[in-house]
């Protein structure tokens, strides 16, 4: 190390670590907080695609169902 490194380092001093921490913790929170909409946001996501599959096979249960009444209907098999 040389001199002009060492009036560097006095310089900033341990204020400019602490800064650095804080803003780092800061971005930490920031981003955990991102994560958690994330995740909520998908298991919404989840719970609307589990219930629309379930429509999906009532529906087409049903029109199973009526395509044969209406074959019934009509004298088919």
């Amino acid at each position: 190390m040389i001199k002009e490194d060492l009036e560097r380092i006095n310089k900033r001093g341990p204020a400019d670590l602490e800064e650095r921490i804080e803003m780092l913790t800061k971005q930490v929170e920031f981003m955990q907080g991102k994560c958690r909409q994330a995740g909520k946001a998908i298991l919404d996501l989840d719970l609307t695609n589990k219930g629309l599959t379930k429509e999906i096979d009532r529906l087409s249960e049903e029109n199973d169902n009526l395509r044969t009444m209406m074959g019934k209907a009509n004298g088919k098999k």
